[in-house]
C-alpha cells in the first residue's frame, strides 16, 4: 500500500518508491542512503511527531516531517 514516509507507524517498513522533493534536498536525501528501492523502517517519533527517527541500512536518521512527506513507500 503505498503512502508518504510520515504516514508510517512506529515499527513499520516501506520501500521507498520516489522521492518527490527539490533536487537539492533530494541528493541531502539520497547522500543519507534513502534511495529509491531501499527498505526504510519508523524507529521513533519525537513528542511532537517531528522529527521522526528512521532506520536506513542499519543507521538512524531524522527527516522532518516536511521533508517526508514527499518521500513515498510502499509499506510492507
Amino acid at each position: 500500500m503505498k503512502k508518504t514516509l510520515d504516514k508510517l507507524d512506529i515499527g513499520k517498513k516501506g520501500t521507498v518508491i520516489s522521492i518527490d522533493t527539490n533536487k537539492e534536498m533530494k541528493r541531502r536525501l539520497m547522500d543519507l542512503g534513502l534511495i529509491e528501492g531501499e527498505i526504510i523502517s519508523v524507529y521513533l517519533k519525537s513528542p511532537f511527531n517531528d522529527p521522526i527517527a528512521y532506520i536506513i541500512k542499519n543507521a538512524i536518521i531524522a527527516i522532518r516531517n516536511i521533508d517526508s512527506k514527499y518521500i513515498v513507500v510502499d509499506e510492507i
